[in-house]
Parts: structure tokens; sequence; C-alpha cells
């Protein structure tokens, strides 16, 4: 596997592929700034949870240039990781469950209870049609995603992936480090 490029996003930078990117915001306020400005024909990102927004966010900085070279690629597949799945979201539907004179489930926010919501705004986004998941892990263990690669990449029609690690913890606590590899 050869890795073509890649976006680091922590609540207060975002590196692409070596380069800084100048930004003026922090935490949740990043992720829409980076929107705004690089992104800004996808009004659904208002709707989505942070978890979501990261990887979104993430994998549009990836892979806006590369599409305007290839065009669609169809067999490509989303396979990301972290360690607390959708807990940021987990909690706020909590909330609307908790009390049982001020129950108010709200779906909008359930939806967003699945961390693998993610690799589908991704898939759905880009026209993706190959595989899709997302695994919580223990902790960040490169030679498991290395491995779970190696078995996406098993199948004949997979040639590339969207992959790597993004954690939110709360909605000012985040991680992405996500990557385009080549079978």
């Amino acid at each position: 596997m050869r890795v073509k490029s890649w976006v680091r996003i922590t609540p207060t930078s975002v590196e692409l592929n070596g380069e800084q990117l100048k930004v003026n915001a922090s935490g949740t306020a990043l992720l829409t700034e980076l929107y705004r400005t690089y992104v800004n024909d996808y009004p659904k990102f208002f709707k989505m949870d942070e978890l979501s927004k990261l990887g979104f966010i993430a994998a549009e900085l990836l892979i806006r240039d590369e599409e305007q070279s290839h065009g669609e690629l169809e067999d490509r597949a989303v396979v990301l990781f972290n360690r607390s799945g959708s807990i940021c979201n987990d909690r706020k539907y909590e909330d609307t469950i908790q009390h049982d004179d001020d129950f108010y489930p709200s779906p909008s926010i359930f939806v967003y209870t699945l961390p693998n919501i993610v690799t589908g705004e991704i898939a759905i986004r880009h026209h993706y049609y190959g595989e899709t998941a997302f695994y919580v892990l223990n902790e960040h263990n490169e030679q498991m995603m290395h491995d779970v690669l190696t078995a996406t990449f098993a199948d004949d029609t997979t040639t590339s992936a969207v992959t790597g690690w993004i954690d939110c913890e709360t909605k000012d606590q985040f991680n992405a480090y996500i990557y385009i590899v080549d079978k």
C-alpha cells in the first residue's frame, strides 16, 4: 500500500501533506471555517454531529484536488478507526432521554449515535461504492489498522481507500489523521 496524500486536523491546526493551512478559529468553529473556506456546497454539513463534520472535512481536504484530475473512483473504500465511537453525540442523545418528565428523544441526534455514519457521508458525497467500515479500537493501533486495510484490499475491485484515525470525545477535543492509500 502506498500513501498518496494525508491530512491532520486538531482543534487548533490543520496540516495537509506537510503544509500548514492558515486557520483563524479553534474547536468546532475550526471545522465550520474549513467548510466555508474549502467546501461550502453541502448544506447537510450543518446537521452533522462533530465526528461526522471532522471526518467529512478531513476527507474533503484530501479529495478535492484529486477528483479534478482522476474523476470518480467508484471502487474506493472508506475505512476509519477511533477509540471513542460516537461518544460526543451519544452524550447529547442521552440528555434527550434521561428524565421521564422531560423525555424528548431526537431522531436527528439518534442517527449520529452510530460512528459509521461518517463513512457513509463521505461515500455518498463522492459516489464511492466500495467497502465502508468504521472500527472502534481500544487504542490507536497501527498494526491492527494495517491488517484491516490489507483485508480490505484482498478483493479484486478495491484499488484505493480513504482511511485513518478520527476521534471526537467532545465538540472541542478531537483529532483526525486520515490518508488516501492505493493498493
